[in-house]
């Protein structure tokens, strides 16, 4: 077995606004700081590899002599979202950001959604997604017409029961909309987000779907192009297209993504675990869940020993994050932060400040010069600094 990276992000797990955060109204936003200092966290793991160094977190203190390397990312690329997140982190950064429509999709477009799908629509507004089936969900069970909607973020969502349009129907749908969704209306991920229930009771299910653009070539592919393996736990493999992912393992949840990385693990080869672990975004940031946040937070770092000690010399570990999602302000999207950085193995220095990065690409060029394959991006490696 040959060298491994193991990069999980926690799924806009921020720790503070970005300098330009006020370009996309989001002054101020802390998503740790802020759920700290809502009810203090209890994070000894991540506190012992050196969180506590990066921001006032409370519960999470300083520590005499962190076990890891520690810093911040600030995100290169315009936009707050999940695929730009993810794309930078592997070395490409955004000059433009995919579009968004905080006043609904033009007429026009749905006109030709419908055309080609072969049925009306429901909603085209900007909405969360509990909300708006809430409140289309029974004209849609009568109807059988998908609920179309959007949200800060650049994201064509398509909501549909799964007893009314069924699963495959929706994800035929909503591979139609990535095929209409490029150039000018090039949003970042068509998203299908099947339900079930009656009125009242209407729940999204774990059958959800991304399709994102393809991106440009990135570290994936130089990884693969190098012989290894790259394997994707959670919805890497939606976020990159399918291009530079030999393996996925999509998941249900955040214990299902800690399981199936401990799995995966376990297999013979060389090369990149990327893992995402999405509950913090979805259950509890999206839902203003102050609390469930937390929790979740402490549940992971519950497990980090688990992954720690099952690891082996030849492994890298690196957790970080796409964005914020401060569950503490007015809104329900995601806020524009800085991501933080711990990185961990048997072959690095304890206690190294990486310090302030100025991209999300430095993780990944330096993950490339860690498994030495040949790659150069906007990124600038700290593997130098860290290796013993």
């Amino acid at each position: 077995m040959g060298k491994r990276a193991i990069l999980i992000v926690l799924d806009s797990v921020g720790i503070g606004a970005a300098e330009d955060s006020c370009l996309y109204g989001d002054e101020g936003c802390n998503t740790l700081k802020h759920i700290g200092e809502a009810g203090r966290l209890h994070l000894p793991n991540m506190q012992k590899l050196g969180l506590g160094h990066l921001d006032t977190l409370p519960g999470v203190e300083p520590v005499e002599s962190p076990l890891g390397a520690y810093g911040k990312m600030v995100e290169k690329s315009k936009g707050k979202d999940t695929t730009t997140g993810h794309w930078e982190l592997m070395g490409v950064v955004l000059e433009d950001p995919f579009p968004t429509y905080p006043d609904g999709f033009p007429p026009g477009l749905i006109d030709e959604f419908e055309t080609i799908i072969g049925r009306k629509t429901l909603g085209n507004v900007v909405a969360s997604g509990t909300e708006i089936i809430a409140r289309l969900g029974r004209q849609h069970v009568e109807t059988g017409y998908p609920i179309v909607y959007t949200s800060a973020d650049s994201v064509f969502q398509i909501a549909a029961h799964e007893e009314v349009v069924g699963l495959e129907e929706l994800y035929r749908i909503c591979s139609l909309a990535r095929d209409l969704l490029q150039g000018e209306h090039g949003v970042g991920r068509v998203i299908a987000r099947p339900f079930i229930g009656t009125e009242g009771n209407y729940i999204r299910t774990p059958n959800r779907h991304d399709y994102s653009l393809e991106p440009p070539p990135n570290i994936l592919d130089a990884i693969i192009a190098a012989g290894q393996k790259v394997v994707g736990v959670g919805k890497i493999k939606d976020i990159f297209a399918g291009r530079g992912v030999n393996e996925s393992h999509p998941t249900k949840n955040n214990e299902d993504g800690m399981d199936r990385i401990l799995r995966v693990l376990q297999e013979d080869f060389s090369g990149l675990v990327f893992a995402n672990l999405v509950d913090f975004d979805q259950l509890y940031g999206h839902r203003n869940d102050v609390d469930g946040y937390r929790d979740a937070l402490q549940e992971f770092d519950a497990w980090l020993p688990r992954l720690l000690e099952s690891m082996t010399e030849d492994e890298l570990l690196i957790i970080t994050a796409d964005h914020g999602c401060d569950p503490t302000t007015a809104g329900t999207d995601h806020t524009r932060e800085m991501v933080p950085l711990l990185v961990w193995g048997a072959g690095i220095k304890a206690g190294v400040d990486l310090g302030r990065r100025d991209t999300f690409a430095d993780a990944g060029q330096t993950i490339a010069d860690y498994l030495e394959v040949p790659a150069s991006t906007a990124g600038k490696s700290f593997w130098n600094t860290i290796k013993r």
